[in-house]
């Protein structure tokens, strides 16, 4: 699949990125969002074809706009990824969001008890808000993360992490990573998980996605019901400038069935969420690679 190409860190120079948190300190949001619309997107769209190719199939196949209509949507899809990223280094300056949650009192419920449970998430919205927010005292929280990640950026992580009770698990080639979300699942602590795009196991489910089958990596489904963990969905979307708002859905899946037939429930219903989500907010589909295989209908 041409998601291997796809490299895992954050686009830019370290000493970028204190530049931008530094600018972001002093400077209102909104105006890094219109210089980025007015002078980097449209440099982007003409530097990135093979992503604006696919983002522009994915409005017209997936959706069927018209040309002109997934055009535009292609352009607002780039500048909502921008603003995605300015906000996550918005947070590393300090600033703040409105967040409201729907679905709250099921992660409260699953934070109380002692076993542990897993979330799933998205390359939809902007979800690393969601670890400044969807925290727990009594429960660590651990997030798969890629170990590739430029320092700066994890730099600040940890430093945005320090006092959440958060942990980073970084994912890595020899798959030593599962010991770490073992060991976690085990202490009765949380683990978090994308769940849409193929890291290095060639392992997949196959379910129907916006119409046409698609291929998500068989892993978090795995992990989640090898111990019959509970499984929450959480995808974070942006509402406006300063507001995002937070999903928080219960996946559910029959424990007593043949772990096979777990795998495919629990598969079944998370795509089912977020093809929810990704018809609510279709412009905050993050995803330009071939998700649908060969991108044709």
């Amino acid at each position: 699949m041409a998601e291997k190409q796809w490299a895992g860190t954050t686009w830019g120079s370290g000493r970028l990125h204190l530049w931008l948190i530094r600018l972001l300190k002093l400077t209102d949001v909104r105006l890094v969002y219109a210089f980025s619309a007015v002078f980097v997107i449209p440099v982007c769209l003409c530097i990135q074809s093979e992503g604006r190719r696919i983002i522009y199939r994915y409005f017209r196949e997936r959706f069927s706009y018209s040309p002109l209509k997934a055009a535009w949507k292609t352009y607002v899809n780039h500048c909502l990824f921008g603003q995605a990223v300015v906000d996550k280094f918005a947070m590393y300056a300090g600033k703040q969001f409105k967040i409201d949650i729907e679905g709250y009192e099921h992660f409260l419920e699953l934070a109380k008890q002692k076993e542990g449970f897993v979330q799933l998430s998205s390359h939809v919205g902007n979800y690393e808000i969601a670890g400044y927010t969807l925290t727990a005292e009594s429960k660590p929280f651990n997030a798969l993360m890629f170990f590739g990640e430029k320092a700066s950026v994890m730099e600040n992580r940890n430093k945005m992490f320090a006092d959440k009770n958060i942990r980073m698990i970084a994912v890595k080639d020899d798959m030593s990573h599962l010991f770490d979300i073992n060991r976690a699942l085990t202490d009765g602590e949380t683990v978090s998980m994308p769940a849409d795009r193929i890291w290095g196991s060639q392992k997949v489910v196959e379910e129907t996605f916006l119409g046409k089958t698609a291929k998500f990596p068989l892993g978090p489904f795995s992990v989640a019901t090898m111990k019959s963990q509970k499984v929450l969905a959480v995808n974070v979307m942006k509402t406006a400038a300063k507001r995002y708002k937070i999903y928080v859905t219960p996946l559910s899946y029959d424990q007593e069935a043949s772990r096979k037939e777990q795998i495919q429930q629990l598969a079944r219903c998370y795509v089912a969420e977020l093809e929810r989500i990704v018809r609510l907010y279709p412009t905050q589909w993050y995803n330009y690679f071939e998700f649908w295989n060969e991108g044709r209908s």
